[in-house]
Protein backbone atom coordinates (compact mmCIF):
# COMPACT_ATOMS: atom_id res chain seq x y z
CA UNK A 1 0.00 0.00 0.00
CA UNK A 2 1.16 3.49 -0.68
CA UNK A 3 1.62 5.97 2.08
CA UNK A 4 -1.08 8.62 2.57
CA UNK A 5 -0.04 11.91 1.03
CA UNK A 6 0.48 15.00 3.14
CA UNK A 7 -2.42 17.41 3.33
CA UNK A 8 0.06 19.96 1.91
CA UNK A 9 -1.32 23.13 3.53
CA UNK A 10 0.11 23.92 6.97
CA UNK A 11 -1.16 25.51 10.15
CA UNK A 12 1.81 26.95 12.02
CA UNK A 13 1.22 27.03 15.79
CA UNK A 14 3.54 29.38 17.69
CA UNK A 15 3.23 28.94 21.46
CA UNK A 16 5.95 28.59 24.10
CA UNK A 17 3.65 26.73 26.52
CA UNK A 18 3.87 23.05 25.49
CA UNK A 19 0.43 22.16 26.90
CA UNK A 20 -1.33 25.01 25.09
CA UNK A 21 0.57 24.20 21.90
CA UNK A 22 -0.60 20.58 22.15
CA UNK A 23 -4.21 21.62 22.85
CA UNK A 24 -4.19 23.92 19.82
CA UNK A 25 -2.76 21.11 17.73
CA UNK A 26 -5.56 18.78 18.81
CA UNK A 27 -8.15 21.38 17.76
CA UNK A 28 -6.52 22.08 14.40
CA UNK A 29 -6.16 18.38 13.58
CA UNK A 30 -9.92 18.47 12.89
CA UNK A 31 -9.36 20.36 9.62
CA UNK A 32 -7.43 19.47 6.51
CA UNK A 33 -4.14 21.05 7.50
CA UNK A 34 -0.80 19.62 8.48
CA UNK A 35 0.43 21.01 11.77
CA UNK A 36 3.86 22.50 12.40
CA UNK A 37 4.64 23.57 15.95
CA UNK A 38 7.06 26.24 17.03
CA UNK A 39 8.11 27.50 20.46
CA UNK A 40 9.30 30.95 19.34
CA UNK A 41 8.64 33.64 16.78
CA UNK A 42 12.20 33.26 15.50
CA UNK A 43 11.69 29.54 14.80
CA UNK A 44 8.31 30.28 13.20
CA UNK A 45 9.87 32.87 10.92
CA UNK A 46 12.56 30.35 9.90
CA UNK A 47 9.77 27.89 9.06
CA UNK A 48 8.04 30.57 7.01
CA UNK A 49 11.23 31.33 5.09
CA UNK A 50 11.61 27.64 4.23
CA UNK A 51 7.97 26.64 3.73
CA UNK A 52 5.96 29.88 3.56
CA UNK A 53 4.27 28.87 0.31
CA UNK A 54 2.75 25.86 2.10
CA UNK A 55 1.50 27.71 5.18
CA UNK A 56 -2.23 28.54 5.18
CA UNK A 57 -2.41 30.09 8.65
CA UNK A 58 -0.42 31.06 11.72
CA UNK A 59 -1.93 30.80 15.19
CA UNK A 60 0.45 32.48 17.66
CA UNK A 61 0.53 33.67 21.23
CA UNK A 62 1.47 37.31 21.67
CA UNK A 63 3.82 36.65 24.58
CA UNK A 64 6.62 34.36 23.49
CA UNK A 65 10.08 33.59 24.77
CA UNK A 66 12.82 35.02 22.60
CA UNK A 67 13.54 38.44 21.16
CA UNK A 68 10.41 38.64 18.98
CA UNK A 69 6.88 38.45 20.32
CA UNK A 70 3.76 37.41 18.40
CA UNK A 71 3.07 40.96 17.22
CA UNK A 72 6.61 41.25 15.81
CA UNK A 73 6.09 37.93 14.04
CA UNK A 74 2.73 39.06 12.63
CA UNK A 75 4.28 42.30 11.30
CA UNK A 76 7.10 40.45 9.57
CA UNK A 77 4.79 37.79 8.14
CA UNK A 78 2.20 40.28 6.88
CA UNK A 79 4.93 42.28 5.09
CA UNK A 80 6.16 39.18 3.26
CA UNK A 81 2.91 37.19 2.93
CA UNK A 82 0.11 39.77 3.12
CA UNK A 83 -2.73 37.35 2.33
CA UNK A 84 -1.77 34.78 4.97
CA UNK A 85 -4.32 34.27 7.76
CA UNK A 86 -2.67 35.26 11.05
CA UNK A 87 -4.45 34.85 14.38
CA UNK A 88 -2.85 36.14 17.58
CA UNK A 89 -4.00 35.18 21.05
CA UNK A 90 -3.26 36.30 24.59
CA UNK A 91 -4.46 35.57 28.10
CA UNK A 92 -3.71 39.10 29.25
CA UNK A 93 -6.92 41.01 28.51
CA UNK A 94 -5.38 44.23 29.84
CA UNK A 95 -2.96 44.49 26.91
CA UNK A 96 -5.51 45.77 24.37
CA UNK A 97 -3.34 44.40 21.55
CA UNK A 98 -5.86 45.20 18.81
CA UNK A 99 -4.43 48.73 18.63
CA UNK A 100 -0.93 47.37 17.90
CA UNK A 101 -1.81 44.63 15.41
CA UNK A 102 -0.86 44.88 11.77
CA UNK A 103 -3.79 45.22 9.35
CA UNK A 104 -5.49 41.91 8.62
CA UNK A 105 -4.37 40.16 11.81
CA UNK A 106 -7.15 38.65 13.93
CA UNK A 107 -7.01 38.80 17.74
CA UNK A 108 -8.57 35.96 19.76
CA UNK A 109 -8.42 36.37 23.56
CA UNK A 110 -7.74 33.39 25.82
CA UNK A 111 -9.53 31.31 26.76
CA UNK A 112 -10.41 30.87 23.12
CA UNK A 113 -13.26 28.84 21.76
CA UNK A 114 -12.15 25.84 19.65
CA UNK A 115 -14.95 26.57 17.19
CA UNK A 116 -13.43 30.03 16.55
CA UNK A 117 -10.06 28.47 15.77
CA UNK A 118 -11.67 25.97 13.42
CA UNK A 119 -13.56 28.79 11.66
CA UNK A 120 -10.28 30.67 11.16
CA UNK A 121 -8.66 27.51 9.81
CA UNK A 122 -11.53 26.89 7.37
CA UNK A 123 -11.20 30.51 6.20
CA UNK A 124 -7.45 29.97 5.72
CA UNK A 125 -8.05 26.79 3.71
CA UNK A 126 -10.58 28.48 1.44
CA UNK A 127 -8.37 31.58 1.05
CA UNK A 128 -5.33 29.47 0.20
CA UNK A 129 -7.15 27.52 -2.48
CA UNK A 130 -6.00 29.81 -5.27
CA UNK A 131 -2.36 29.97 -4.19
Amino acid sequence: MSRVQSKQRIALIVEDDAELRHLTKLVLEEVELDIVESESAEAALATMLLRGQDVAMIFADIRLSGVMDGIDLAREVKMRWPHLVVVLTSGNAGEYPEKRLPPGVVYMPKPWNPVSILAAAQHAISSAGGR
